[in-house]
């Protein structure tokens, strides 16, 4: 393969790798070494479900990726086996989910992450991981709030029994 074509292939990769950070929401990266493979085969099927994209990448690409979009604070993280896990609509759901894995698997080690476009450290994505789904968040504001208007309801037909009486 002539090495113009390498290079033009790497290109693709790496606005192949631009546009996957560009369009998440949340990105974690990890040391994913020590992983069998029927882990592995877990993980990414539970990671799928949850409409993640999770692929090992060369570190070298993902760095160019990165510093190509103005973020540096990647590049002390991306040395040995690195795997990214990208989530377009959440930023909480790749950090539970890779924390639960890294819990799961001890040889797995989350090394960063990116949180709404901001870097994350690993303290920072264990964080995050604690916080409830998007969905719980919405489930537990939709029950605030029904038991705000029902509240409500119940105190205008006592008011309105006492006008009738």
């Amino acid at each position: 393969m002539a090495s113009s074509q390498i290079i033009e292939e790497k290109k693709q990769i790496v606005e192949s790798i631009k546009e996957k950070i560009s369009s998440a929401q949340g990105i974690v990266l990890v040391n994913y070494v020590g992983l069998t493979v029927e882990q592995d085969t877990a993980m990414r099927s539970e990671l799928r479900k949850n409409g993640i994209d999770y692929c090992v990448l060369k570190n070298r690409l993902v760095q160019r990726a990165f510093n190509d979009l103005g973020y540096t604070d990647f590049d002390a993280y991306l040395n040995g086996p690195t795997a990214v896990a990208f989530c377009k609509d959440d930023c909480v759901m790749p950090c539970k989910l890779m924390t639960e894995s890294a819990e799961k698997y001890p040889k797995m080690e989350i090394k960063c992450g990116m949180i709404d476009k901001k870097f994350a450290d690993k303290a920072l994505v264990n964080q995050y991981a604690k916080l409830p789904s998007k969905e719980q968040l919405i489930t537990n504001c939709v029950f605030a709030l029904s038991g705000l208007v029902r509240g409500l309801a119940v105190c205008l037909n006592k008011i309105a029994e006492k006008q009738n009486n």
